[in-house]
């Protein structure tokens, strides 16, 4: 078994459940600022939406991104302030919660954007997190228990919930970072004796993270990179 790759892993499940729509459905993409999945959405109404105001430079602070376009976006405006009038079969929002100021509220309001009985709600976030995006980087993360709550509160059953990766994965994947962390805060590569200890520490890592995974019982229950949730609306 191959290490995980998060952003990967988590590209290849949203894939695939946009791959499993109805053809001609209407979905809207919450957030969906460069549009990274619209080409998987030929076969729906696609609408994008995002709040359009982060430029990849942010403050300058944690992780950014140095470039970023809002050119496919459709609906320019705070989530809060979509408009209502006109419901979707589906609302996907992906990696978008940890940065709204009151992710409930905009619980709430992706659920009044779906479509009555069967609509569909497909999210995923981080169930913990670097600073990124600063300063729009509200939360670190959610977990299980989060999306469990809110959406039998909001009148919608979980139909999938899995964890992407846990513990072990989590931790060789920070491993990973710690040469480019080092550089932008000390200002300086770490020594080499240092970099092979990681590249050594890393590796033992990702083997005891592909046995896990292997366990029906496994840590991502402490944790993971995030959850992949769909929810469909009962109402």
């Amino acid at each position: 078994m191959k290490k995980l790759d998060n952003p990967g892993n988590r590209d290849a499940w949203i894939k695939s459940q946009l791959k499993s729509l109805k053809p001609g459905t209407s979905l809207l993409d919450v957030g969906a600022g460069e549009c990274p999945y619209k080409p998987f959405c030929e076969h729906l109404t696609y609408v994008s939406q995002d709040i359009n105001i982060y430029d990849g430079e942010g403050n300058s602070k944690g992780l950014q991104t140095g470039t970023w376009s809002f050119d496919q976006i459709d609906i320019r405006c705070d989530l809060l302030d979509i408009p209502e009038d006109r419901k979707f079969d589906t609302v996907l929002c992906t990696e978008v919660l940890e940065h709204v100021p009151d992710p409930v509220r905009c619980l709430e309001k992706m659920a009044r954007l779906v479509s009555g009985d069967g609509g569909q709600l497909i999210i995923t976030a981080p169930f913990a997190s670097l600073t990124h995006f600063a300063p729009y980087h509200y939360s670190t993360g959610f977990s299980e228990y989060f999306y469990r709550f809110h959406m039998e509160r909001l009148g919608f059953r979980v139909d999938h919930l899995s964890f992407n990766g846990g513990f072990f994965d989590f931790m060789a994947q920070e491993l990973g970072r710690v040469s480019s962390v080092h550089k932008q805060y000390l200002e300086r590569k770490p020594p080499l004796q240092t970099k092979l200890a990681i590249k050594i520490c890393r590796k033992i890592l990702q083997r005891i993270a592909c046995k896990d995974r292997a366990n029906e019982k496994n840590s991502s229950e402490l944790l993971s990179f995030g959850l992949h949730v769909v929810a469909t609306s009962l109402s």
